[in-house]
């Protein structure tokens, strides 16, 4: 459950980022957005190894 709630927490912490880059047009923003949406990929790819993992497990 702590990936979960990490992968939560990035995506809460880039809400503003999506605002100022899709809504004002800030390019840095949009750098951000990228950035934290690698992150989240990396994240996700993490947790889905750590469950397979667990299932195959048992």
């Amino acid at each position: 459950m702590k990936r979960f709630e990490q992968l939560r927490d990035l995506v809460m912490s880039l809400e503003g980022d999506f605002e100022k880059f899709y809504d004002k047009g800030n390019q840095a923003a949009g750098t951000r957005v990228r950035k934290g949406m690698q992150e989240m990929k990396n994240l996700a790819q993490d947790i889905r190894k750590e469950v397979q993992d667990i299932k195959n497990s048992n």
